[in-house]
């Protein structure tokens, strides 16, 4: 119990943090310091109903679809067809299953909290889809005589927004553990808010060098800043780093450590069924979208075209309903990863996986954010648009400084990399140390470097030669008592020693006993 009030506090706080961060920065918003560039002047309120009810199903028929997918590519991957059976190409399966789910038996477990245990699903598949609310889908379009951005919501903070709900939803998960009054479910909520919380501080970090390129927090704003070019390719570690925590953000494998069967019988989820585990599974594949469109809007242009398509006839393809297609076509593309990683990696372990999120994952996210920092004051403010001539390119010289810095950091952890690989297999290549017996010379005697203690293969293996048993606790051959006992002769006397393998009898003598 007192683990499960430490895990709530730590959950509180870091979302009281992040909550006082977004009343911190919706004052500076207030004072017109970043306006996202979404204008929803002409969206009247219904409007804003049909697009909420637009967005609603959009996801929930990428979910059904993407069900069917990862069945199929799992199924060729491991050489069988999958679900070909409801529907065409086996497209009404998911579906199927849903129906299926509907009309289970629920059952609440004796020992579970009964409103906190129906509550818990609810909060993650809320949450889920609250989080969507401020990604833009595409750009300006025309809906019922109206001009209005396709995305429901935009703010000064609206990244912060995604990663304040995504804390909030830990708390689906923390209180289905705790609800089901089961062991294997509360180890399972414990793991996975632990996992939840570590991973989104790198998940943050990594973001922050989006907002020192694009100088806003608005999902509008950042997507109009990747016009001349999308983010992924200066920012590269920040997205290599992202699409890392957003597999751990959702619980998938290689990181599904809050599931696994061979440990946790099923994880938080373990005790529900029908449709409240129905709901635990739709948020799971709802979170996969919002992490998928979070990473397409900070670092893959949004539902920009991409750069040899936008050009063509002055950007024809980059107006009206086209973003949407451009932009499912990225979330897709996440989604092919998402189940590449499930059919092809092994689940790790929880402490290897905990000690790369800190041990590597934040120090790294830090020491970028502080370089890109640098980057970005020397480009605004030290040298400006200072430049090299060199040849016909004019190279910015903060530009030359920034990869100067880069290329000594990679090779700095080349060299180190290799050093401990050297040290390795120096290691596994060193010879073997010396086998001592302890008792050789009568008295025990320590191993000194190089050495180690000769060990026997079993109980009943041949003692070593030269070994004397100690006084008092070897029977002789001949039945007389060893050394020490009565009629047995000076200790360690070699009359009394064995020969052959210590034998023990551990039989017993007395009979059954009643």
């Amino acid at each position: 119990m007192s683990t499960l009030l430490a895990l709530h506090d730590a959950v509180g706080t870091y979302s009281d943090s992040a909550l006082t961060g977004i009343q911190a920065l919706s004052t500076l918003a207030a004072e017109g310091k970043d306006n996202p560039a979404a204008d929803f002047s002409d969206t009247p309120w219904w409007l804003s109903l049909v697009k909420a009810l637009l967005i609603f199903v959009y996801l929930l028929v990428s979910t059904l679809m993407v069900i069917w997918f990862e069945r199929r590519v799992i199924g060729r991957m491991q050489q069988r067809p999958g679900p070909n059976r409801n529907g065409p190409f086996g497209l009404l399966q998911t579906l199927a299953d849903g129906m299926k789910s509907m009309l289970k038996e629920d059952n609440t477990p004796a020992k579970a909290d009964r409103f906190v245990f129906t509550l818990a699903p609810l909060i993650t598949a809320t949450m889920c889809f609250i989080g969507f609310a401020i990604i833009p889908l595409a750009g300006e379009v025309s809906m019922f005589g109206h001009r209005t951005p396709l995305q429901l919501a935009d703010t000064p903070i609206a990244v912060l927004f995604v990663l304040a709900i995504a804390g909030i939803g830990i708390y689906g998960v923390v209180l289905a553990g705790w609800s089901s009054g089961s062991p294997y479910p509360l180890m399972g909520g414990l793991r996975s808010s632990a996992q939840m919380i570590s991973y989104e501080i790198a998940m943050g970090l990594s973001l922050v060098a989006v907002f020192l390129y694009s100088n806003s927090m608005s999902t509008s704003q950042i997507v109009s800043a990747q016009r001349s070019m999308w983010f992924v390719l200066p920012l590269f570690f920040s997205f290599f780093v992202y699409v890392i925590t957003m597999v751990g953000e959702t619980n998938r494998l290689p990181f599904d450590l809050a599931e696994g069967e061979g440990e946790l019988t099923g994880g938080f989820h373990t005790e529900y069924g029908s449709m409240r585990f129905a709901m635990f599974f739709l948020g799971e594949y709802i979170n996969m979208f919002t992490v998928a469109a979070l990473a397409t809007t900070m670092f893959l242009g949004g539902w920009q075209a991409p750069p040899g398509i936008a050009a063509i006839n002055d950007g024809m393809f980059n107006e009206g309903w086209w973003g949407l297609l451009w932009f499912t076509m990225k979330l897709w593309m996440f989604m092919f990863v998402f189940v590449w990683l499930r059919g092809s990696l092994p689940r790790t372990r929880y402490d290897q996986f905990m000690r790369f999120g800190w041990k590597f994952l934040i120090p790294a996210t830090l020491a970028w954010v502080v370089l890109i920092a640098f980057f970005r004051a020397a480009r605004n403010g030290w040298f400006g648009d200072s430049a090299l001539e060199l040849g016909s390119v004019r190279v910015p010289i903060a530009s030359l400084i920034f990869t100067a810095i880069v290329v000594v950091l990679v090779f700095g952890a080349f060299s180190i990399w290799e050093r401990k690989a050297a040290e390795k297999e120096a290691l596994e290549n060193q010879a073997p140390p010396e086998e001592i017996d302890p008792y050789a010379g009568g008295f025990v005697v320590p191993p000194l470097p190089g050495q180690r203690l000769r060990e026997t293969a079993s109980v009943g293996a041949p003692a070593l030669p030269g070994a004397r048993p100690a006084a008092g606790d070897v029977t002789s051959r001949d039945g007389s008592a060893g050394g020490g006992r009565a009629g047995g002769g000076a200790a360690g006397d070699a009359t009394d020693r064995p020969s052959g393998p210590r034998e023990f009898d551990f039989t017993d003598k007395e009979g059954p006993r009643g």
